[in-house]
């Protein structure tokens, strides 16, 4: 009897003793984890998917010293497309495509811009992903799957997002992080597009072919959906509009001016050394109905003083001068009559520098010597060339970038030619034809589009967008393999 009660004690004393010891255990893992009843609330939870530098970030702002009363749990992911992000949900970077300046590339499929964000993308070509704030006009932005950040906005880029999942995400984590990861990232409305085009001579056969068709906007047509897409949209005309246009001389029927507001011309440059080719009359009157239509002028006028005016551009945050002038090919002013801006060093000096020191982007448009060699039926690539014009191309275009501008166009070239890099400036030597009658040479028929995108006064990117038109007088985009080539032919001949 007493020795089964000592057994039933000793059993208890047992139990006793493991149920203790159990609980002891059970809540010293608690404590130690921070789970059960010794949770801590407020633990700041970083998963894997979370970078190095992401997480060094969220360190410096989830210090010892930020308690809260709920946890957080942050995470990231990357997309092809911008998502509808939710609460909590924010664009923490974006990665684009780019590739060297001089490279020909324009486009990369998604796999390999995915390949290239996680580093694993082997190519000869110099291919990088480029942080947005990172992105300029000296390395070239690539679509991808054909769709350009720029045109885009929300594809054509790897997105980086970050989320941050609590209960108390609007009292405690936003105000935390808003100043970090709320970012202003760019949109079609913030962005300044710009297309600047080459020459347009609406005369002569097109004035014949107009006669035949009826129709102003045959010849726009086809390139009018893309030019008429940007915010704005440049043109260096140079036939002015008169009713004595025939299919003999460079003057353009008054039916043509629905051409150019086809294409939603916005800007017209008046370098050209044919404007006055129909008199003073055509001339002036031409200058009247651009005004009529709010179209903008420069490098040319009714007078010199108005020549000479500069075109100060101010839209979406962005402050551009775009300045225009004639050197030595005819037509230009220098009294009371009509003409284009003679160019003078001492007055693109001082030009120049009241532009640099207002701020603003700088871009000098010059009608220069034209190169001649055209009379060819075959391809000739002699005026691909800086140097094929008469006097020192590269060495005057070069000139005006060492007196501050940004960037230099010659817009008299009627074939386009090479372009290059210069200290910290950019050169297109020549643009080539946008609308003119001269189908008889393939180099003449060709032009090419500067995309220009600006963003809070920077240039973020011009992307080069070759054009052809052919017996039918219609211009069109280039196709995509004869662009790719065309512009490989252009890069070989850079100074």
């Amino acid at each position: 009897m007493v020795r089964r009660r000592n057994t039933r004690k000793i059993v208890l004393i047992i139990f006793v003793v493991v149920a203790v010891v159990g609980v002891a255990v059970l809540f010293g893992i608690q404590k130690l984890t921070g789970t059960g009843v010794f949770k801590v609330p407020g633990v700041v939870y970083l998963d894997e998917s979370l970078t190095d530098g992401e997480r060094q970030v969220l360190s410096e702002i989830f210090t010892d010293e930020i308690e809260l009363d709920n946890d957080v749990t942050i995470s990231a992911e990357y997309s092809l497309n911008l998502p509808a992000l939710q609460s909590g949900q924010y664009v923490y970077n974006i990665w684009l495509p780019t590739t060297d300046f001089y490279d020909s590339a324009t486009n990369i499929d998604s796999d390999s811009a995915e390949r290239l964000f996680a580093d694993t993308y082997v190519s000869d070509v110099a291919f990088t992903m480029t942080p947005f704030d990172e992105l300029n006009n000296t390395r070239k932005l690539l679509s991808i799957n054909n769709k350009y950040y720029l045109d885009e906005f929300d594809s054509g880029a790897v997105f980086r997002i970050i989320k941050f999942e609590s209960n108390s995400f609007y009292d405690e984590i936003r105000p935390l992080v808003e100043d970090v990861f709320a970012k202003d990232w760019p949109t079609k409305d913030t962005v300044l597009s710009f297309a600047q085009t080459g020459v347009t001579a609406l005369s002569r056969g097109m004035n014949a072919k107009l006669n035949a068709v009826n129709d102003p906007k045959y010849f726009s047509q086809n390139i009018a959906p893309f030019l008429s897409g940007f915010d704005l949209t440049h043109t260096s005309n140079e036939s002015s509009f008169t009713e004595y246009a025939s299919s003999e001389n460079i003057c353009s029927d008054p039916r043509f001016v629905d051409t150019l507001l086809d294409i939603g011309l916005d800007i017209v440059e008046l370098t050209g050394n044919h404007n006055g080719d129909c008199g003073s009359e055509a001339a002036i009157g031409s200058i009247d109905i651009y005004n009529e239509k709010g179209i903008k002028m420069v490098g040319g006028g009714k007078n010199a003083d108005e020549a000479a005016e500069p075109l100060n551009i101010s839209e979406k945050n962005s402050n551009i001068t775009m300045l225009a002038y004639n050197l030595s090919t005819g037509g230009a002013t220098t009294g009371n009559s009509p003409g284009a801006n003679q160019y003078y060093d001492e007055s693109a000096t001082d030009d120049i520098k009241a532009a640099k020191e207002r701020g603003d982007f700088v871009i000098v448009d010059i009608q220069y010597y034209e190169c001649s060699a055209y009379a060819s039926e075959y391809e000739d690539a002699t005026c691909d060339r800086a140097d094929s014009a008469a006097g020192d191309q590269v060495g005057f275009f070069r000139h005006l970038i060492e007196l501050g501008a940004d960037m230099v166009v010659g817009t008299s070239a009627h074939q386009p030619q090479t372009f290059e890099l210069y200290e910290g400036g950019v050169i297109y030597y020549g643009l080539g034809n946008l609308f003119f009658d001269q189908v008889w040479w393939p180099g003449t028929t060709r032009s090419l589009v500067l995309a220009h995108y600006f963003y809070n006064g920077k240039l973020l990117q011009t992307k080069i967008i070759p054009t052809v038109y052919d017996s039918t007088m219609q211009t069109k985009l280039l196709d995509g393999e004869t662009s790719k080539w065309f512009l490989e032919r252009l890069i070989s001949v850079r100074p």
